[in-house]
């Protein structure tokens, strides 16, 4: 069974609800044979990205940057993951009040490190999320699932 993982700095409101729209998507039982496993960005470790076969990453935007949690996450586990993960499929979340293209450019440089693939869009949200936005969030998290099945 291919395992998904997603990897989540979840502060607010906001971010919850993006949250849980991406894990719908996901876990939509029309998708079969992926098993979704979620971790907090502080308490993620390099064995739980080794053993996914795709990811999903949500972050607030934090000063245009990503969270220090799921900074965090990289910073303890990049070396350890970085030959093992290569080609791996990867999706991204986003909510903030301001820009957002730092944490976009921090999140494509890391991916990039790792050579991982972009298997959907960025949802980007600002202040509250939109019908539309928690939509296009359901959309990320079906989308990269569905990627994962045999």
């Amino acid at each position: 069974m291919a395992r998904l993982l997603i990897v989540h700095h979840t502060p607010s409101p906001h971010c919850q609800a993006m949250f849980e729209a991406v894990l719908s998507g996901a876990t939509d039982p029309e998708i079969e044979g992926v098993q979704v496993v979620r971790r907090a960005a502080l308490s993620v470790t390099a064995t739980d990205f080794l053993d996914a076969d795709g990811y999903l990453l949500g972050s607030p935007v934090n000063l245009g940057y990503i969270s220090g949690a799921l900074k965090h996450a990289f910073d303890g586990s990049y070396y350890q993951i970085l030959d093992s993960t290569r080609a791996r499929p990867f999706g991204m979340y986003l909510h903030g009040n301001e820009g957002a293209e730092g944490a976009v450019t921090a999140v494509d440089r890391i991916t990039a490190g790792l050579e991982w693939t972009k298997a959907a869009e960025y949802v980007i949200a600002s202040n509250r999320p939109t019908k539309d936005d928690l939509e296009a969030c359901w959309e990320l998290g079906a989308t990269v699932a569905a990627g994962l099945m045999g």
